[in-house]
């Protein structure tokens, strides 16, 4: 197991997310934990639905207000509050439910971005086509953007910390690939430009405000 995304939200309260484990919170600085996971699929198991099992690959909350979750999952994404009993499946819109890769922007109240990923079998973007997909309303619809990606052969992965945002408005954006490649938007998605190639596997960006 892989435990990542530790998330310190204020007053005691963290979220952490493991892998093949799921979701779990605490309210009392870590002195007791309860899992976190109401709503999350697990198809991978014969319980589609479990107290614990899911796979978490990237969980975020949102800068300015710790209350708002987001998780890019094994089985699709989900947005929750920190005191919810369930997450809701924000899924619908995507090419894939499978990625690894989310950002937050801070200075947009209910927007995110992951990197769809075509399946586990296949960890590379759908069609061959580097697409970056934008939610503006918390998951409700999605965009994808693909103006300056490259759309033509790109078998790409961007792992786990391989996306970042930063705190301006708009919002600036990076991905990194496992092929070396970053990518960066400095307008919210809108339009993306190569930053580096020829990298070795990018396995971990981060911006300094």
């Amino acid at each position: 197991m892989c435990l990542h995304s530790i998330q310190a939200l204020g007053k005691g309260r963290m979220v952490v997310a493991i892998s093949a484990a799921g979701a779990f919170r605490t309210e009392d600085g870590g002195a007791t934990w309860a899992p976190f996971n109401g709503g999350v699929r697990a198809d991978f198991l014969p319980e589609k639905r479990p107290e614990v099992g899911q796979c978490v690959h990237k969980l975020l909350a949102h800068p300015r207000n710790p209350e708002a979750l987001y998780q890019q999952n094994h089985c699709g994404i989900y947005r929750a509050r920190f005191g919810a009993q369930r997450w809701t499946d924000i899924s619908r819109g995507l090419p894939s439910r499978f990625g690894f890769g989310l950002a937050v922007p801070a200075a947009e109240p209910e927007t995110l971005f992951t990197v769809p990923i075509d399946s586990p079998e296949y960890r590379c973007s759908p069609a061959g086509k580097f697409r970056v997909a934008r939610s503006r309303d918390g998951g409700k619809t999605w965009k994808l953007l693909t103006r300056g990606l490259p759309q033509r052969n790109a078998h790409l992965l961007a792992l786990r910390e391989g996306m970042a945002a930063d705190a301006a408005s708009p919002a600036g954006v990076y991905v990194g690939t496992t092929t070396g490649h970053v990518f960066h938007t400095a307008d919210a998605g809108e339009t993306w430009h190569l930053l580096a190639e020829h990298l070795p596997p990018v396995i971990s960006i981060s911006v300094a405000q």
